[in-house]
């Protein structure tokens, strides 16, 4: 194949390819205290696969009705159920573990990658969550690559979120506004709230 066609057939390729701006990409790489750098690094090693588990019948149900729900809303931008199924129960497992509202996270990645699983930014920021890639050398295992595989773009989402949260002392706003690199700006944070509202689940009575 000559270097003429194939650059013919790449950019039809390209073409292709339904185009979306990836809205993060602008964290700001901070120093980080050892202590910290170490409990972040802790956080995001833990390779454990999200199997839930419930104490009671009635809140493995809830959980159930709230993944066929999530599944059906998530349907027109993953059309594969197992794919769907199995984004989900991570993303779930994810948000739980880090103490983030599920509906928050799926609100975060709607606006940060429209659920695209390999998203990049204009700055380089990979994945669900648009992680930057400094993170993966802070506190990862230095391979920016992994950030492309569900579990642990969720992870590290989660896990920096959470590490907003804890700096701005619990103020969801401001955390956010740390997450996009434009703190203090409402854009961001409004935005993610809108789109968390389309995620909340609300069971019904049985």
């Amino acid at each position: 194949m000559t270097l003429r066609r194939r650059a013919v057939l790449t950019a039809a390729a390209a073409a292709l390819v339904p185009s979306f701006e990836a809205h993060a990409g602008t964290q700001a790489e901070e120093p980080l205290a050892d202590s910290v750098r170490l409990a972040l690094a802790a956080a995001v090693s833990d390779s454990a696969p999200p199997k839930p588990s419930f104490d009671t019948m009635d809140e493995r149900l809830v959980y159930l009705r709230w993944l066929g729900e999530m599944s059906q809303r998530l349907r027109k931008r993953e059309t594969e159920h197992i794919r769907r199924v199995e984004f989900l129960e991570t993303a779930w497992y994810e948000s739980k573990r880090a103490g983030i509202e599920t509906s928050l996270l799926l609100g975060l990645i709607q606006v940060e990658s429209g659920f695209r699983r390999y998203a990049v930014s204009v700055a380089g920021a990979r994945g669900y969550t648009q992680v930057m890639p400094f993170w993966a050398r802070l506190i990862g295992d230095g391979d920016p690559g992994r950030l492309f595989h569900m579990q642990a773009n969720l992870r590290f989402g989660c896990t920096i979120l959470r590490h907003y949260l804890a700096i701005e002392r619990g103020d969801m706003y401001m955390a956010l506004g740390r997450y996009n690199g434009s703190r203090g700006r409402p854009e961001y944070p409004n935005a993610v709230f809108a789109s968390q509202r389309l995620w909340v689940y609300k069971p019904t009575a049985a």
